[in-house]
This record gives C-alpha cells, structure tokens and sequence, in this order.
C-alpha cells in the first residue's frame, strides 16, 4: 500500500451513522447503500471529518493521541489498507 496516497471524506451529511455496541451501520446517501463495519473504520472516519485531504501518515499521527496502534510501520501499513478499502466502498474519495 502506498502510504502518501491522499484521501478526503464527504460533507458529514453524505453518511448517517448508527452504533449498535460494537456495530457501526453507515447509510452512504449518494449510493443509497448500508455499511456494516466496525472499529477502526469510524475512528479513521471521525478524524478525517474536517474534509481536508489526509494520508495515513497524517492519520496515524492523529490517531496515535488517542491509542497505541503498536509498531508504527504496521499501523501505517493497516490504514492504508483501510483507506483504500473505504475508497472502493466510495466512502472516502482519492485527493
């Protein structure tokens, strides 16, 4: 995965959001589909609300304030997985 790729999310109201415990269902309006998923997807989501651009660098950092996400390199490598995986879903765009 490519670490530097650039992602930004949709205005907050592209996605409702429901939690059920460790469930978070995402009704994604522009494609009128639901999504199941679950932690981490909503932390990285939450911290890429202000709808700039960011990198998993950028969200390791922002995310490492909250949790040890354990060996960094590891870490970086999983977000990027999930960044990619949020913008095939089309729940976040390529900046």
């Amino acid at each position: 995965m490519d670490n530097s790729l650039s992602y930004r999310r949709d205005t907050a109201d592209a996605l409702l959001r429901c939690a059920l415990e460790d469930l978070t269902l995402l009704y994604h309006r522009r494609s009128g589909q639901t999504h199941m998923v679950i932690s981490p997807v909503p932390e990285l989501l939450d911290r890429m609300a202000d709808g700039a651009p960011v990198t998993a660098h950028l969200l390791h950092d922002r995310l490492a304030q909250e949790f040890d996400l354990g060996p960094p390199g590891e870490a970086l490598a999983e977000i990027a997985a999930h960044l990619a995986a949020l913008a095939a879903l089309g729940l976040v765009r390529p900046a």
